[in-house]
């Protein structure tokens, strides 16, 4: 809407020097289009709950942003570039979790694997060393990932090439913190322009909205039914006046 409003103010100061004596006429106009122009884009900017315009903060320029934060946790633009990198980094796990669920289940129901289901999948399985050892593994490695990302929210770029891997081609070329591109994390070159980037963003936030929901409610089915997403979907087909949410 800033944008908006400069290139009005400057098509009045154009006018000033070409029209002479209608001067006052044209730059009175001016502001009236610039709250026209704004009111439509206001207008048009789809929300979470319809008639709402949400806070004046939330202004679209965050991927999937639909007006939504009823509790303000985000009127501190700290907060919400902090709230925006978890929500990202929850979506992606979530996405994560999700498949890493639902693919092993429906194979082993469809006879080609044999896997426990995921919520018995930690005490059944077989690994290469103990539970101890692959706790502080994981602590070792998510520590030096996790560090990396903070750097790079203080710094953005700060961190774009490894030491390890350096001058080797690695490095990576995102321009924006929690996107950094590159070989490592977008070996494909997808979404090489900004126009695909930009939409690439907006679903991949929805598709993470929906997993985090999706994980909520795997996780309360396992407490409530004691079966995997794929047995309660296959037990609602085959009898789905029986078996609903409701019992």
């Amino acid at each position: 809407m800033a944008a908006i409003t400069k290139s009005v103010n400057l098509s009045a100061r154009v006018a000033s020097v070409s029209k002479g004596d209608k001067t006052f006429r044209r730059t009175a106009a001016a502001p009236r289009a610039a709250r026209r122009t704004v009111a439509v884009t206001a207008a048009a900017k789809p929300t979470w709950y319809p008639g709402s315009p949400g806070p004046e903060y939330l202004d679209g320029s965050l991927p999937g942003d639909y007006g939504f934060d009823p509790l303000g946790l985000g009127a501190d633009p700290k907060n919400l570039a902090w709230f925006q990198q978890a929500e990202l980094m929850h979506a992606r796990w979530a996405m994560l979790g999700v498949t890493g669920i639902l693919v092993p289940e429906a194979l082993t129901k469809a006879g080609i694997l044999n896997t426990p289901v995921w919520f018995e999948a930690g005490a059944e399985g077989e690994y290469f060393t103990n539970g101890l050892t692959l706790f502080w593994m994981q602590m070792i490695l998510m520590n030096w990932a996790e560090v990396r990302r903070w750097q790079d929210i203080k710094n953005p770029g700060s961190v774009n090439e490894d030491p390890i891997f350096k001058g080797r081609g690695f490095e990576c070329t995102g321009t924006e913190v929690g996107y950094p591109g590159g070989r490592w994390f977008n070996p494909m070159g997808m979404a090489s322009t900004p126009e695909a980037m930009a939409t690439a963003k907006v679903k991949e936030i929805k598709n993470g909205r929906l997993a985090m929901l999706a994980m909520l409610g795997f996780a309360t089915q396992a407490f409530v039914t004691k079966s995997g997403p794929v047995q309660n979907w296959i037990d609602h087909v085959f009898s789905s006046n029986h078996v609903t949410m409701f019992g």
